[in-house]
């Protein structure tokens, strides 16, 4: 399959294509007004560089456009940039169609596998809540299952679409996580992108700069970030090598697999993975939000006839 590359900014149907109405998300979470105030611009925005701003922010982002009225993470714990995590729901979506007509199955017989679910629950409530799908979500933390199952159970939409399964064994992905009848129509993983806590430091710091142009000695992580969440051994290659090689195991319960790539560098490694595997087909499809452009690589092992006939349960 060839690359598929999209237009400069978010997908078409994200809500966020456009600049923050800032009093319409006040009025669905007031205590953000307390943060919004002018910018040197005249625009009305927030301290993208202060970690309680950012959090008031998707709470208001999810009160408004997801109607998840109640959402919390513990401290520390990584907040989820939403605009980009909606676009690779959205483009997770589109794949699906090309299956079913053109257009988007929607409903909770389309199940989704979230690898790394994190404190957050992110995924899960985006694709709930925009296409109506279920989610099982996997994490090795057990504070962040429960941190996400908390989430579950205190928003009715999302009560009994999304199941939480925590990971016992640290170096696997699937296997104690998806059961020998589980079907899934897609995977979804945004994994650990830096390979220490030092290089996730390094990229703090760095971002902070960028948001706020001034030199800085120590960034505290705007968006927070435990260390699974944002580092492991080997970073994202060694991450994404390891769910592909353990993704053939179950190459009959998963239509598509698909994980982000942050770093266009890492694709070499990656695709040589794919060669290793041998999947039927595979593909990489870019998103862009602002400066930033990250990919999606999906692959299956799935025949055409194979793909046809599982197609056939969304209708």
């Amino acid at each position: 399959m060839a690359h598929k590359q999209h237009k400069k900014g978010l997908h078409p149907r994200n809500p966020h294509n456009k600049r923050y109405d800032f009093p319409a998300l006040i009025k669905s979470l007031p205590k953000l007004g307390e943060f919004v105030a002018e910018n040197a611009y005249g625009d009305l925005s927030i301290d993208f560089a202060n970690a309680e701003e950012v959090l008031t922010l998707n709470k208001a982002l999810l009160a408004h456009f997801y109607g998840i009225k109640k959402w919390s993470i513990p401290k520390g714990y990584l907040c989820p940039p939403i605009p980009g995590r909606a676009d690779y729901i959205h483009y997770i979506a589109d794949l699906l169609a090309e299956f079913n007509g053109g257009k988007a199955p929607t409903g909770k017989n389309i199940k989704g596998l979230d690898v790394g679910i994190g404190s957050n629950c992110i995924y899960p409530i985006i694709g709930n809540s925009v296409y109506g799908w279920s989610f099982v979500g996997s994490d090795i933390e057990k504070e962040s299952i429960e941190s996400s199952q908390s989430i579950v159970e205190a928003n009715k939409s999302l009560v009994g679409n999304v199941e939480c399964r925590l990971q016992l064994n640290h170096d696997s992905i699937f296997t104690g996580i998806i059961k020998e009848n589980d079907k899934f129509d897609f995977t979804l993983c945004n994994p650990p992108f830096h390979k220490s806590q030092k290089e996730a430091e390094a990229g703090s710091k760095r971002k902070v700069q960028n948001l706020t142009k001034r030199v800085v000695e120590k960034a505290s992580l705007n968006f927070g970030g435990k260390s699974n969440e944002l580092w492991c051994k080997g970073g994202e290659v060694a991450f994404i090598k390891s769910m592909m090689r353990q993704s053939k195991k179950y190459a009959k319960n998963c239509f598509w697999f698909s994980t982000i790539v942050s770093k266009k560098d890492n694709l070499p490694y990656i695709y040589k993975t794919i060669e290793e595997i041998k999947p039927v087909e595979f593909d990489t499809i870019e998103m862009q939000h602002g400066q930033k452009i990250s990919r999606i690589v999906i692959w299956t092992f799935l025949s055409k006839e194979e793909q046809k006939e599982w197609s056939k349960n969304w209708q």
